[in-house]
């Protein structure tokens, strides 16, 4: 499966970038990928300019920023239910995803008052990373790094932070629809800049979590279990909290808001191919990234790229979640 998704991936990432009001062929999108890459003029002849730059510089920014987007979510979503104990668990069980929401949304009513230049993604990053310390502080004073510790700490401080966003979003007036459009989760209009934001670090954080992936596996036992088999189980606890929050947060600060994605791909595949991390974390992240792509895909043919793309991936994962949930618990009880 993860041969076939490795090679399944780049093919879509070619189609994808045809789809559009110009569209293009697999062929013609090869070629201006190559000659772009390569610096080879000769392979763009027949290929107008405006094509080469709907391509490159406005499709393929975007569609690469849904790959690692789903594979970032996927990845961490794995990492967290684990960690936690828990299958339901995703990237945004520890409130890391309303820390970015806060900072992205006081960036924009602060660009909007003051008539600042704030980045929003920038302001995102760096308010998620404060939410991560202010959860492990919070867990800290009570019995240390442990699951319901977390849990309740990510809570408590989502709740605080999700106030100060509706807050916010109060004092905007009228201009509240740019922060409800960011906090729906859209990848319409991402550029090269979020690529290179996206793509060293899911790609490091990713591998750091498969090469440390038998302790994660052995964390799944429980602490007690994890340090008979010779695990550092804070110091390992911590390194994947900062990994899972590291790449939700990356994500968020470019796309916003994207539901069910780090949930549903890593929970289908936990109990349908297998509970092994080590085969678990590159599965999802390649699942994630494909899921994602065709669901971007779907936004841009269906609404010309205007409809936030977390709306889809919501409206369609609660209800098939349930459905698996539901067919799960039956299965069980025959």
């Amino acid at each position: 499966m993860i041969a076939a998704l490795s090679v399944l991936l780049p093919l879509v990432i070619i189609f994808s970038a045809g789809f559009g009001a110009l569209p293009l062929s697999a062929g013609e999108v090869a070629r201006i990928l190559l000659g772009r890459l390569s610096g080879r003029t000769d392979l763009l002849d027949g290929i107008t300019a405006g094509a080469v730059a709907a391509v490159f510089e406005l499709r393929l920014p975007r569609i690469l920023c849904a790959a690692f987007t789903g594979a970032a979510l996927s990845a961490a979503g794995v990492i967290f239910q684990a960690i936690l104990q828990n299958p339901l668990a995703d990237p945004y069980t520890l409130g890391i995803s309303t820390g970015a929401a806060f900072g992205a949304s006081l960036a924009i009513f602060l660009n909007m008052t003051l008539a600042l230049v704030l980045p929003p993604p920038l302001a995102a990053l760096v308010f998620a990373g404060l939410t991560l310390a202010a959860v492990l502080t919070v867990a800290n004073r009570g019995s240390g790094l442990i699951t319901a510790n977390l849990i309740m700490a990510g809570i408590i401080v989502s709740a605080v932070l999700q106030a100060g966003v509706s807050f916010i979003k109060m004092a905007s007036g009228e201009n509240v629809g740019a922060i409800v459009f960011w906090l729906m989760g859209s990848l319409s209009g991402r550029s090269w800049t979020d690529v290179l934001l996206l793509a060293p670090c899911t790609s490091a954080a990713l591998l750091l979590a498969i090469l440390f992936s038998r302790d994660l596996n052995l964390l799944s036992l429980g602490n007690r279990g994890a340090e008979s088999l010779g695990v550092n189980v804070k110091r390992a606890r911590l390194l994947y909290l900062l990994l899972g929050a590291a790449v939700t947060a990356c994500s968020v600060s470019v796309s916003g808001i994207i539901g069910f994605v780090g949930l549903v791909v890593p929970h289908l595949l936990r109990f349908s191919v297998s509970s092994d991390n080590r085969l678990l974390l590159p599965l999802s992240a390649l699942s994630g990234a494909l899921l994602l792509t065709l669901a971007d895909d779907a936004v841009r043919l269906i609404g010309s790229g205007e409809i936030p793309v977390g709306v889809l991936t919501t409206l369609l994962g609660g209800p098939f979640f349930i459905y698996i949930f539901i067919r799960r618990k039956g299965a069980a009880r025959e």
